[in-house]
């Protein structure tokens, strides 16, 4: 009979192999408990009108949940530390590039909300919903990820790319919303190259919490500015946002080097021997 320590051995030596496909599956595990966790309890909960509310009902609990299950399968699989940690590379200086781009824009959207219209109610929900989401989707793509295709020694510029390319097939799912085709293809060249910024976030801050961070000001910045606009400068300049993510983020791309050994990532953070 096998063990209960053998069992969770061989749980942990499968994704410890890593490569692309787990990669993918994570992520479509995620998207399908994300998806899901709407489905089966919106019908538990009263209709509203209430923008507030719907943000907490459909937007706060499913993506928390998908959180919280995020982190359980971490540390089923030790590697709380190796996510939340410092890095195992070093960023450059260039990098500041893409915090710099996006966190600009973000102050310069939150200039442009008129916050009397949106109500105290409506801001503090989409401020919770940021933080949810940039846990949620950072830790997803930037940390398992990430960790993933490092673990199948992948070169850095493979890591950063298929980080941002599942984080953006995340977002595909919009179709299912209703969301144009059109409008659907332009969010996931935003997100393909947000996502690299994020990477580059995470490389030169060396800890996930700095991206994690940066990312939870981005979507209630976005949408508030969005929903809730004010004229002027503000929002003039708040417009410009998307197309400068998308240059800056395909841009330096380019510029990506690097590669994590495997064998010298597992013995930083291990803690105890991992079969090969």
């Amino acid at each position: 009979m096998t063990s209960a320590h053998e069992s969770f051995t061989g749980w942990r030596r499968f994704w410890e192999k890593g490569g692309w496909w787990r990669s993918l599956l994570v992520v479509v595990a995620y998207f399908a408990i994300y998806q899901g966790v709407p489905l089966l309890f919106a019908p538990l909960f009263p209709t509203t009108h209430d923008p507030a509310a719907t943000v907490w009902l459909f937007t706060i609990i499913p993506i928390a949940f998908g959180g919280l299950v995020l982190v359980v399968f971490a540390w089923s699989l030790g590697w709380l530390t190796e996510l939340f940690g410092p890095q195992p590379i070093r960023g450059r200086g260039w990098m500041w590039i893409a915090v710099a781009v996006v966190l600009i824009f973000n102050v310069v959207r939150f200039a442009a909300v008129d916050y009397a219209e949106a109500g105290a109610g409506v801001v503090i929900a989409w401020l919770v919903a940021g933080l949810c989401i940039g846990f949620a989707e950072e830790t997803l793509t930037r940390g398992f990820v990430v960790n993933l295709m490092r673990k199948h020694g992948y070169r850095e510029i493979a890591v950063a790319s298929v980080s941002a390319a599942l984080f953006a097939l995340l977002h595909a799912g919009n179709l299912l919303t209703g969301q144009s085709l059109f409008a659907t293809a332009f969010q996931l060249v935003y997100t393909f190259a947000f996502g690299i910024l994020m990477y580059l976030a995470l490389r030169v801050t060396g800890n996930l919490i700095w991206p994690i961070l940066l990312h939870a000001s981005t979507d209630p910045s976005i949408f508030l500015s969005t929903l809730y606009p004010t004229q002027g400068a503000a929002a003039t300049l708040g417009g410009l946002g998307n197309p400068a993510v998308i240059a800056a983020g395909l841009i330096l791309l380019i510029f990506i080097r690097g590669t994590v050994n495997p064998s010298s990532e597992r013995e930083l953070f291990s803690t105890t021997p991992v079969r090969p």
